[in-house]
């Protein structure tokens, strides 16, 4: 996927289910969920573990089918053996994409995802792909641009 799509799915997702969300700081899923807040998104995490419970300020789901809003993103914290399943369910739900994070590679997942018109992200971090596409909000809302960065 080239930067221009990577882009247009960040710039375009106001709401993204997390899947694996942990509710330890010093995991990785806690650390993006707690980033991707404070870029405006609308973070809602999914585990069973969180059911009825929040996190972040955010109610947190048993499953992606339970939660009772539309989701653009499908972002998966989970082994790459559970991707085809979370595949599966993200387009049950109607999600625009589904963004498999580092080390969450199933080719099979991404082709289901795909061939079944959602956008596909693999082996990535929106976390680090937010800042190197230039598209990371400072805490007020604006976003940083180079110039800004140089100051």
């Amino acid at each position: 996927m080239n930067d221009n799509e990577l882009k247009d799915i960040l710039t375009s997702t106001r709401t993204i289910a997390l899947v694996g969300a942990s509710d330890k700081p010093d995991r990785a899923s806690y650390r993006v969920m707690a980033y991707l807040l404070t870029q405006g998104y609308h973070v809602i995490p999914v585990s069973p573990k969180l059911a009825g419970k929040t996190l972040l300020g955010q109610q947190g789901y048993a499953t992606l089918s339970a939660i009772p809003e539309p989701v653009d993103m499908v972002d998966v914290f989970r082994h790459a053996d559970a991707a085809w399943e979370v595949a599966q369910e993200a387009i049950a739900i109607g999600a625009k994409s589904v963004w498999f994070q580092l080390g969450v590679i199933n080719e099979a997942a991404g082709v289901l995802a795909h061939e079944s018109g959602l956008r596909v992200v693999m082996d990535r971090c929106p976390k680090i792909e937010i800042p190197r596409l230039g598209l990371e909000k400072h805490p007020t809302g604006v976003r940083l641009n180079d110039a800004d960065a140089e100051r």
